[in-house]
């Protein structure tokens, strides 16, 4: 007994030591990262093809390359070299024997085929370059029948075919006067100038042979005009789809005359098989978005998601069923008051998948098309779309956690029916039938994160504003010792329509936020999704009214319940919208040691002229600055200018068209002018993403260094 006792002991005293082994989460950790991308499942559920960037901080670069891991399980590979030209979008063939995938290794972006062998998992032979247009190929999506291709590139409405577009652009290129003139909206967007080109859908043969026929090998322009299709998007699915016959495309377009101002998104769809043939607009009564078209496999039906107000970029969006035959349009989810993101069809055509956000998790659920319109959740903590297996037994999927970036998993399709939840609160426990299921498919990183300690997401619920429950979340620090006092990151995140969660971020990433010695603290409050549609609504007119009353009492709960919290040490920090909120809690308390406000909206008014999505703050501010000025004065930070006392680090960057540089200068000249101890962080060749590695190591090292100034040291 003895014996064993000293046995346990010992065994303890190391299993404690190994864990104490594991050091903080840094930077450089999270740039060795790999970053996995998109992913595709082979036609015989033997192979699931996936790309992954590999980052060097030394090349300050980011370069995806192609992988591959069994389905069944078994340890991942590289497909090509990670020495070589980057490739991403992989998408195998509907036999199997090839994979597609978008290479610039020509020199600029096109489609590349190369075979590959089933039984092996490997690619053969050379690649084949299939597009050769000279404005670029992406999103590439295979035929059912294997003898076409879709994808987008951004020409001029105006050229009929690519010399057209080549002789604009090297006209471009040569000329000394850069000047433009426009007579629209957008004349930029997010990141870029829209130098008056438009995104549109083309078709090619699979077996083109770019390399050679050239014009030829440009593609079919299916959507001719002055239109974005699709419009533009900041990640999710692919806004257009073949039919089940290959004779049909459905796709996303918006023809309204002020497209910058209009959420009015439409599907199309458009015959292959006429050549004379004109796009049909299948959902034109509605004046809200509709988008990501996906055919049933039975041809049956096309699933879209909608929303039904006008001019409200977060209204909920409902799965809707497009009968194919009459055009009758059927609302899935009306009951259902949680928002449908990426979505896949059953094979058998009888039921759809689909991810959503609901308090702070990402679960998948299966909606029968026949059924009571109540979904059933399939499993938790999912990223993306469900890809299930061509015989329906497995579902793929990405999933993520703040304590890792994303992974491949799969689970299989006979779960028993899970407990559905829409509304969750602090009893609220995840049933085990969903997070059992779920088998890690990749373990890419798990080479970097053994090494390190990461802690998890803790949940906890306050009585917010009006008296309603709002939930926030807690990550402590490394080797946390319940009987210190630690100082706090604040975190207020962006959207303001988004939300906290389980997830993992390479911009804000809590765990790295944690490392140093923090306690961080997020919370949603009014506008957050995951909710319901109605507490995102709350947002609405109202941003330092409900939100900024959410997160101060969230901020006051965690002061009293969490005894390890230094109230006196306490940092905020917020981008985009919750720069904005950075900005509105300058002029209206004094409670924080520090703030940093990244990307944030500081003159309500100006930022209407400066930005390029004019349909946000019209929804946002109930019109625009001459016809409702007292809702955006009522809401503009620069007014309270007088009251700004706490120390501030600007963060902006040049390329930032959705909340303009101008806004971050204005701030910080307010800040200077006034005395108040502040910093600018100003990004020449950034967007509202710092995304770069060198640059993103800058931004770590000055906001977390701004933290520590004032939080870590003595301050009187």
């Amino acid at each position: 007994m003895i014996r064993r006792a000293l046995l346990f002991s010992f065994l303890l005293i190391t299993s404690f030591s190994l864990a104490q082994v594991k050091r903080p989460f840094t930077f450089e950790d999270m740039m060795q990262l790999k970053r996995i991308g998109d992913f595709t499942v082979s036609p015989d559920g033997r192979w699931v093809a996936f790309s992954a960037a590999d980052v060097s901080l030394a090349k300050n670069t980011v370069r995806p390359h192609l992988w591959v891991v069994p389905l069944k399980g078994g340890e991942e590979r590289r497909l090509t070299d990670a020495n070589g030209p980057t490739e991403s979008g992989p998408q195998f063939s509907p036999d199997g024997k090839s994979l597609l995938f978008i290479s610039a290794r020509g020199g600029n972006s096109q489609i590349w085929v190369q075979s590959f062998d089933p039984e092996t998992g490997t690619l053969t032979g050379e690649p084949r370059q299939v597009t050769n247009i000279s404005t670029d190929a992406d999103g590439a999506v295979w035929s059912p029948d294997g003898k076409s291709i879709l994808f987008v590139s951004s020409v001029y409405p105006d050229c009929t075919d690519d010399a057209c577009n080549k002789a604009r652009d090297e006209e471009k290129a040569k000329s000394p006067v850069k000047a433009q003139i426009w007579t629209h909206l957008f004349f930029r967007h997010w990141s870029t100038w829209t130098d008056g080109k438009f995104s549109h859908l083309f078709l090619v043969a699979s077996d083109c042979d770019g390399a050679k026929a050239g014009e030829a090998c440009a593609g079919r322009d299916l959507t001719p005009g002055a239109y974005d299709t699709p419009p533009f998007q900041l990640g999710g699915q692919i806004d257009y789809s073949f039919s089940p016959d290959s004779k049909e495309v459905a796709y996303t377009s918006n023809h309204d005359a002020m497209p910058a101002a209009s959420t009015n998104n439409d599907v199309f769809v458009l015959s292959l098989t006429d050549p004379d043939a004109k796009p049909k607009d299948l959902t034109a009564a509605n004046h809200g978005s509709d988008s990501n078209p996906m055919y049933s496999p039975d041809g049956k039906w096309i699933a879209i998601r909608s929303q039904f107000r006008a001019g409200y970029e977060s209204d909920r969006f409902r799965l809707q069923l497009i009968n194919r035959e009459t055009g009758a349009i059927r609302n899935l989810t009306e009951k259902w008051d949680r928002w449908v993101n990426d979505m896949a069809w059953a094979p058998d055509s009888k039921s759809l998948y689909f991810t959503t956000d609901n308090a702070g998790d990402s679960p998948i659920y299966k909606l029968a098309i026949d059924g009571n319109g109540w979904p059933e959740e399939v499993v938790a903590g999912a990223n993306g779309a469900p890809t299930p297996t061509a015989d329906g037994k497995t579902l793929v999927f990405a999933r993520v956690s703040v304590e890792f970036p994303t992974e491949i998993y799969t689970a299989p399709t006979d779960y028993p029916v899970c407990q559905m939840a829409a509304e969750k609160s602090e009893q609220y426990t995840m049933p085990a039938c969903a997070l059992a299921k779920a088998t890690p498919l990749t373990k890419i990183n798990e080479g970097v994160l053994s090494q390190v300690q990461m802690q998890p997401l803790e949940p906890f619920w306050f009585t917010g504003s009006v008296n309603h429950k709002v939930e926030g979340f807690v990550v402590k620090p490394p080797n946390f010792d319940a009987n210190k006092k630690y100082p706090v990151k604040f975190l207020i995140h962006g959207g303001p329509q988004g939300a906290w969660g389980d997830e993992w971020s390479y911009r804000w990433n809590p765990e790295l936020f944690a490392s140093d010695g923090y306690v961080v603290i997020m919370v949603n409050p009014r506008g957050s999704t995951g909710y319901g549609q109605q507490f995102i609504d709350d947002v609405n007119g109202d941003w330092g009214g409900r939100p900024y009353q959410d997160l101060m009492l969230g901020l006051d709960y965690a002061e009293k319940t969490l005894p390890y919290i230094d109230k006196n040490r306490e940092c905020a920090l917020g981008a985009s919208y919750g720069g904005y909120m950075i900005d509105w809690i300058l002029g209206h308390t004094d409670r924080f040691k520090c703030l940093v406000s990244h990307d944030g909206m500081y003159d309500t008014e100006a930022a209407y002229g400066a930005t390029e999505e004019l349909w946000f703050p019209e929804w946002e501010f109930r019109g625009t600055p001459w016809t409702n000025r007292e809702m955006y004065r009522k809401w503009d930070p620069k007014l309270s200018a007088a009251n700004f006392k706490t120390p501030t680090l600007v963060v902006h960057s040049q390329h930032d068209y959705r909340l303009d540089v101008s806004q971050g200068f204005e701030l910080f000249t307010t800040l200077q002018r006034l005395g108040v101890p502040s910093k600018m962080l100003y990004f020449p060749d950034e967007s509202h993403f710092v995304l770069k590695p060198q640059n993103s190591q800058l931004w770590n090292k000055t906001v977390n260094g701004w933290v520590d100034q004032w939080t870590k040291e003595s301050k009187k």
